[in-house]
């Protein structure tokens, strides 16, 4: 069975960036580190992370009186879950008016564009095998 894309809320997606950085970690550092962006209490965080745990997003173990967090999704999981997500609900899982869009931004430089056509290619090339 394929596994579930994973889907995160703006206050996830905050905190398991800041897990990323420096895990593992406790409630508390996150609450501190997040501090300057939201205005949210111990419990607040807490309680987010209680549930991301839950929802197989973190890790939890008890290290004698402190709950210590790692994240259970790698940064590309992450991203591919919030693209398909983006791709499923805005463009109604249509990739090419998805992928017009972000050409239409502008601020694709000529680089990014090379990088982009070489990966196509390379995906039609592995496609005729």
């Amino acid at each position: 069975m394929a596994k579930p894309e994973i889907e995160l809320t703006e206050a996830e997606w905050s905190i398991i960036k800041a897990v990323w950085e420096k895990e593992p970690t406790t409630a508390p550092a996150i609450q501190l580190k997040l501090a300057d962006h939201t205005e949210w209490t111990y419990s607040t965080v807490r309680t987010i992370m209680d549930r991301m745990v839950a929802k197989g997003l973190l890790t939890a173990e008890k290290v004698r009186n402190q709950t210590l967090y790692k994240s259970a999704v790698t940064p590309a999981q992450a991203q591919r879950g919030e693209l398909l997500y983006a791709l499923k609900h805005a463009f109604n899982g249509a990739l090419t008016p998805m992928v017009q869009c972000l050409l239409d931004t502008g601020k694709l430089s000529a680089d990014e564009l090379a990088e982009l056509e070489a990966l196509i290619k390379a995906k039609k090339k592995g496609a005729k095998k």
